[in-house]
């Protein structure tokens, strides 16, 4: 995995408020290798959700800008999907119609009719979702939507795939059964994937790195960690794994300590916030 393909420079971005403009990130600078896993981790309100809409082509960045094989994003495109927490489906739509909508766009033209049939079953069969090609997302439980949200996103073969807190909705045994689909999926077709969480288990269980992100206002990457653990990885080994242990207590000590030695810091040299501005700020990020 030596291939930077993606690539974040100088990135910045402003909101305008009632109070004026709002700094929600600065100088994000990012290389990510084709194929790698990267989490982006943070508290609430550092903007991670915003560095990934930029990627996306959602948000526009005031400042520095993305390139996607040397091309610049400035717009959303099959090539970036995205898989958010809610799964966005389509209530009225089988869970073989919400994959065949996106199939259709990417693809009317380029593949026949069986073969659009075709590859929409495989990427449900990818998930697990054979035995539910027919049913409506009000028949399906909350995981099982899931999985139709990420099939219908691997179907628009995408170079990056983007997943906003794909499984924060979820409970715990469910979520741990998709973390494992997808690093199955992952291993699979080496799609780059970009992943926001604030799971710290999640982050280090899944990831080839995991970005830190500073506290906004003006947000920005604090520490990168690369984790280097064997694939494919085992939940169950790595729990007693002392590598697995010591990433753990790495990106731990970033959110809890470093964090709140900057913010108390700040907090000594700084008047108290205008609380707007600071609402307008969760609101953003």
């Amino acid at each position: 995995m030596n291939q930077k393909h993606l690539e974040l420079t100088g990135v910045g971005i402003e909101f305008p408020t009632p109070r004026g403009s709002f700094c929600a990130l600065q100088q994000v600078n990012l290389s990510i290798n084709k194929g790698e896993f990267v989490s982006l981790i943070g508290h609430s309100g550092c903007g991670k959700s915003t560095v990934l809409n930029i990627v996306a082509g959602l948000y526009k960045a005031t400042n520095g800008g993305v390139l996607l094989n040397n091309r610049e994003v400035d717009e959303p495109g099959p090539e970036r999907a995205v898989v958010f927490q809610n799964h966005s489906l389509l209530p009225w739509m089988t869970a073989y119609q919400n994959v065949e909508l996106a199939v259709k766009q990417v693809f009317r033209g380029k593949k026949s009719r069986t073969e659009m049939r075709e590859w929409i079953e495989h990427n449900l069969a990818l998930v697990h979702m054979t035995h539910a090609l027919h049913k409506r997302p009000d028949e399906l439980s909350g995981g099982m939507k899931q999985r139709v949200g990420i099939a219908r996103a691997l179907a628009m073969e995408p170079q990056v795939l983007l997943m906003d807190e794909p499984f924060g909705a979820l409970d715990a045994l469910t979520r741990a059964h998709l973390q494992d689909s997808l690093m199955d999926i992952q291993a699979e077709l080496k799609n780059t994937v970009i992943m926001i969480t604030h799971d710290v288990d999640e982050a280090v269980l899944l990831s080839d790195r995991i970005v830190m992100m500073t506290n906004g206002p003006a947000a920005t990457i604090g520490e990168i960690l690369e984790v280097n653990l064997p694939r494919p990885r085992n939940r169950i080994a790595l729990a007693d794994n002392a590598e697995y242990n010591r990433y753990r207590h790495q990106v731990l000590s970033f959110l809890y300590e470093k964090q709140r030695k900057v913010e108390d810091l700040e907090a000594r040299r700084e008047p108290p916030k205008n609380t707007q501005v600071a609402d307008d700020s969760k609101a953003l990020a």
